[in-house]
């Protein structure tokens, strides 16, 4: 699926979750077998011979994308979740988002020791989500090659935030 098929997917929100910030929704690829597969079908064809041992996705919409990538690939999925949300010992890391604070966890004993763990989530926003998701899972023992998104929306700058690590994505909008 090319980014011209794929952002004819992608619903363009204003205001939401507050005045004045423009969201992109990836529901409409959801809800689309033939868009979802080609997304799915485009990350595999992207890392299929990267050596990837395992993948971790943010929680929510991170796991609907990460879950058939990981199947396809043949390769452990690794949750990171907001606080509170994983039983038994877990590692957190507060951040900033673009409309407030929050705190991530993951459960230390998934990570794959000195293994590369793609690092994934459907959006890339300002990138403080996926700096404190990086940042657990090298705690934790983990590799993190590269940073996939879905869509990427680098006019806020996620760039210098995950640098150096790179970032890949299927879909990047310049501006609102």
């Amino acid at each position: 699926m090319n980014t011209v098929e794929l952002d004819a997917y992608i619903r363009k929100i204003p205001d939401f979750p507050q005045k004045g910030v423009l969201f992109y929704d990836i529901t409409g690829i959801l809800v689309d077998p033939r868009a979802f597969t080609g997304c799915i079908d485009a990350m595999f064809g992207l890392y299929q011979d990267k050596g990837i041992d395992a993948v971790a996705a943010i929680e929510a919409r991170g796991f609907l994308f990460a879950a058939p990538f990981a199947i396809r690939m043949g390769i452990p999925l690794i949750l990171i979740r907001k606080k509170g949300k994983l039983p038994g010992k877990t590692i957190a890391k507060a951040y900033q988002l673009e409309y407030g604070k929050a705190e991530i966890e993951l459960q230390p004993e998934d990570i794959p020791q000195g293994k590369q763990v793609l690092l994934m989530d459907d959006l890339i926003a300002t990138g403080g989500t996926l700096k404190a998701a990086w940042e657990l899972i090298t705690t934790a023992g983990g590799l993190v090659p590269e940073i996939f998104g879905v869509v990427g929306l680098p006019f806020l700058h996620y760039d210098q935030v995950l640098a150096p690590i790179p970032v890949r994505t299927l879909l990047t909008y310049q501006s609102e």
